[in-house]
């Protein structure tokens, strides 16, 4: 089980907004759901990211403001404390365990790459996280529950939005139960984060509007390359331990981190839809391929080595 610690449980509330309870938007998201995966070529694509990933660990973030959202079809689950920690001022006297844990793993991962920022002479810009309920506007459009955990770059916006009921979806209906399901995702959504602060989505974006064939494989390997962002935060955390003493996360939180990953994999997916599995429909990658890059960001902790845009289709399972 994760392993809360309550003082970073404390501080990352000033991430959260909790929408949940106050409505919700419209049926359809105008901005469509992020990751996406025919097969394409990527021409010479993978050059420019490993310059947009050095950026990362040394050189100038590139900003440019986007619209589309990234985000999961499928979620996480569950959580470990019970604990509840005082609120913010003018804010409810305490927080319920569901917050409090995201609000542990918001502080926690951006903690993380906060650090790999300041090694590279670079300031990090956190992204907050909205929780609603059955549906929310934002900057990329409406969004209900349906379309799963998602990351808006929209300029002005750049948040991670979750509806947190999601949480038990994955856990009943995709059979991937454990609280370090639910830090994998929250970690993938942030690695989205990373991706649109480095300018890295946008250099999809303009690829993807540029040559259309390759659009969907463009966005498996963006999803790809956010799982193994997550699986670099992971290594940090199993180097780590909690004020209290505890170790952060444990050799079985790995193991629900990958039953997640597998989980949300588009031929899993469309298999237990009843649908013939068709990698050219693909958005975000067949279940061994997001095992694979979530593990290659675990066992290496460097995210240079998610540069899912410089290696072979047969590498990110396509």
């Amino acid at each position: 089980m994760v392993k809360i610690d309550k003082d970073a449980a404390q501080r990352g509330q000033r991430y959260i907004d909790d929408r949940r309870g106050s409505g919700g938007g419209r049926r359809s998201r105008s901005a469509g759901a992020g990751g996406g995966l025919p097969v394409g070529k990527v021409g010479g694509l993978g050059g420019i990211i490993i310059a947009v990933l050095a950026l990362l660990l040394g050189g100038n973030a590139l900003t440019e403001g986007g619209g589309t959202s990234s985000g999961f079809d499928i979620g996480a689950t569950g959580f470990e404390s019970n604990e509840q920690v005082d609120a913010a001022p003018g804010a409810a006297a305490t927080i319920d365990p569901e917050r409090n844990y995201m609000g542990f793993l918001m502080e926690d991962i951006q903690v993380v790459w906060g650090d790999y920022f300041a090694d590279a002479g670079l300031e990090y810009q956190p992204t907050n996280m909205v929780l609603f309920s059955g549906g929310v506007s934002t900057g990329c459009g409406n969004a209900t529950s349906a379309v799963g955990p998602f990351y808006c770059p929209a300029p002005g916006d750049n948040n991670v939005y979750i509806d947190t009921e999601f949480f038990d979806e994955l856990a009943t209906r995709f059979g991937a139960p454990g609280d370090f399901a639910q830090a994998y995702v929250i970690a993938h959504e942030i690695g989205h984060h990373i991706q649109s602060v480095t300018g890295i989505s946008d250099q999809v974006r303009r690829a993807q509007s540029q040559n259309p064939a390759s659009r969907n494989e463009l966005s498996v390997r963006q999803e790809l390359q956010a799982d193994c962002l997550a699986g670099v935060w992971a290594f940090s955390a199993s180097q780590r331990q909690t004020t209290d003493g505890f170790n952060i996360i444990e050799p079985g939180d790995i193991a629900e981190g990958l039953a997640a990953a597998a989980a949300v994999g588009d031929d899993r997916i469309q298999a237990q839809a009843g649908m013939n599995v068709e990698p050219h429909t693909w958005t975000h990658g067949s279940a061994e391929a997001r095992q694979n890059w979530f593990m290659r960001g675990f066992r290496t902790g460097d995210p240079e080595q998610c540069d899912t845009y410089a290696v072979s289709s047969d590498d990110v399972g396509l």
